[in-house]
């Protein structure tokens, strides 16, 4: 796996280009380095739409961003351009050009030969043996990324588990790969419907970060990129602050959490024991550092509910600090709930696997 990336698209027919080098520069400030960029209609001569691309791809690649253009057969027709020769996207000083619909196989692992180095991007929403047919026509898959698609309409991206399906397909490869989340700001995107523009249906009006943590969990994605634009700079912070790496769970304290209990929470590196079971998440590391540490009871007569975070009290014998995440509703005095994982965090628990690491943050 490759280094984990964050990204922005913009939208040079929609927007204006110094609202673009604005947002490029505010995006190069919190560390993103990809641009997906929409090329799918072309309303001016071929020299005026070079010349419009160019100037912003120049300013994208001066920042150290890495920019691929999002291109359909129709583009191809409207600027006489041939798939033969992929000249005119070299000169736009692009790192790459993304295929919209499919061909052939043949003709994708012949693009991916191209002279000028240009990464030849695959559409990855698809549950076909599309690439496969491409690799055997021995394509040089370096020069091979994927990319799901983004969906506008409420109601019409995809489902997790055809997410699943489709990237794995990638992932078996090696084939770096990228996918959308949706800013709730953003109102921009290459069709005048926008209802945010997410790979996924459940991520749709989920916080930034939320939905980044998704992608990433599933680790068959190497890259995040914000769909429309233009996302605040609230969201591209909090993007640039979340754990690429493991999922990091939002936790809201309880009034009577002690001091002990948040240390154990915030401090150690977390990951769950491998011989799991299906009632609690189990973090044990804790319960050895801070055995000698008291913790007296409290909020430990209640029903334990899924995303509870607790954590052994004094009466629970060696188990005393051991840090726990409910998976099933039960009661257990010997454990005092310390707070609980944001409720649209609640599906990251999926992602928790033997020896998974994790952390919390409040």
């Amino acid at each position: 796996m490759t280094m984990r990336q964050l990204g922005l698209s913009i939208y040079p027919d929609h927007s204006d280009f110094e609202a673009n080098k604005a947002y490029l520069e505010l995006g190069h400030k919190y560390g993103f380095t990809r641009i997906f960029m929409s090329m799918l209609e072309a309303g001016e001569s071929k020299a005026a739409t070079q010349a419009k691309y160019q100037k912003i791809i120049d300013v994208g690649n001066d920042l150290g961003y890495q920019t691929i253009l999002d291109v359909s057969p129709r583009i191809f027709d409207q600027l006489g351009i041939s798939y033969s020769d992929l000249k005119f996207f070299a000169d736009l000083h692009v790192a790459g050009i993304r295929l919209d619909q499919g061909f052939d196989g043949a003709t994708e692992a012949m693009l991916s030969y191209n002279p000028y180095g240009l990464i030849i991007e695959l559409n990855m929403s698809n549950n076909v043996d599309y690439l496969n047919n491409i690799i055997s026509y021995q394509a040089n898959t370096a020069f091979l990324y994927g990319c799901h698609n983004f969906y506008p309409q409420v109601g019409t991206a995809l489902p997790y588990d055809f997410f699943k399906v489709c990237s794995e397909r990638f992932r078996k490869f090696n084939i770096h790969s990228a996918a959308f989340v949706a800013s709730q700001v953003g109102n921009m995107g290459p069709w005048n419907v926008n209802d945010g523009l997410p790979t996924l249906e459940a991520d749709r009006y989920l916080p930034i970060e939320v939905q980044a943590k998704h992608l990433f969990a599933s680790n068959l994605i190497d890259d995040v990129i914000i769909g429309n634009a233009y996302a605040s700079e609230a969201e591209l912070k909090a993007l640039a602050d979340m754990d690429r790496y493991q999922v990091q769970f939002h936790i809201d304290f309880v009034d009577q959490v002690n001091d002990i209990e948040k240390t154990i929470a915030l401090t150690p590196q977390h990951f769950r024991r491998g011989d799991i079971n299906p009632n609690a998440i189990r973090s044990t590391i804790s319960r050895v550092t801070y055995k000698a540490v008291p913790n007296a009871p409290h909020d430990n007569d209640i029903t334990f509910q899924p995303g509870d975070v607790v954590v052994g009290n004094d009466n629970f014998g060696i188990y005393k600090n051991e840090l726990q995440i409910i998976l099933k509703p039960h009661q257990e005095p010997r454990k005092n709930k310390i707070g609980s994982i944001a409720p649209e965090e609640l599906m990251l628990l999926d992602f928790i696997k033997p020896w998974s690491k994790f952390k919390f943050i409040n």
